[in-house]
């Protein structure tokens, strides 16, 4: 864990956070600030900086914090099967959007669709 990381601070619990769930690797807490009815926010507790940091190494963990998002998302509101779903987002460095420097996967979802679409080829 780094010692001035907000996200490690939060894990450490040295500030609140509105978690909804925690292990000895990963720690999920809704966003202050969500970009939809829900939005949680999945991180390790362990210190990685973002996805331009993860190794071969790294595949044991990552592997298992990829696949609690399915969970997590059913358990805090997002409707499953093919109607419903979520949106899953890891943004990686400066120009990649990342806004905290602690690897973070955003969980959105909830009852609306989406508004807008990637194009193709884009």
């Amino acid at each position: 864990m780094s010692e001035n990381c907000i996200f490690c601070k939060i894990a450490r619990g040295e500030i609140p956070a509105k978690k909804v769930y925690e292990d000895d690797d990963f720690v999920v807490f809704h966003d202050i600030n969500p970009a939809a009815p829900v939005h949680l926010l999945l991180i390790p507790r362990r210190h990685v900086v973002s996805m331009q940091d993860v190794t071969a190494e790294d595949a044991g963990w990552l592997g298992r914090m990829m696949t609690l998002v399915p969970r997590l998302a059913a358990e805090n509101g997002c409707n499953p099967g093919p109607d419903g779903g979520f949106r899953l987002m890891a943004n990686s460095g400066v120009e990649g959007g990342q806004e905290v420097p602690h690897l973070h996967f955003h969980i959105l979802g909830g009852s609306r669709p989406w508004k807008g679409r990637v194009a193709p080829n884009a």
